[in-house]
């Protein structure tokens, strides 16, 4: 996949957890939680759809490397 593609990936992922929040500006260093106030169980689903939408296993010890748009675009 390539970067535009793992971005968009996440998005989506954030967006459907978070429906309201699309069309919000992103900052790509900028952790979801402080952006969109999100909580630590959306921030689980958010890991979840991840996963199911790339079949990568993401152990809750790296989880704070996702926590960023460019974060997860590098992680994955």
């Amino acid at each position: 996949m390539t970067d535009d593609e793992l971005k968009d990936l996440a998005l989506r992922a954030q967006f459907d957890i978070a429906p309201d929040l699309e069309g919000e500006t992103i900052l790509p260093e900028g952790s979801f939680r402080d952006q969109f106030e999100i909580d630590s169980m959306n921030f689980l689903k958010f890991v979840i759809k991840l996963h199911e939408a790339t079949g990568i296993d993401i152990p809750e010890s790296d989880y704070p490397k996702s926590a960023t748009l460019s974060g997860c675009i590098f992680y994955l």
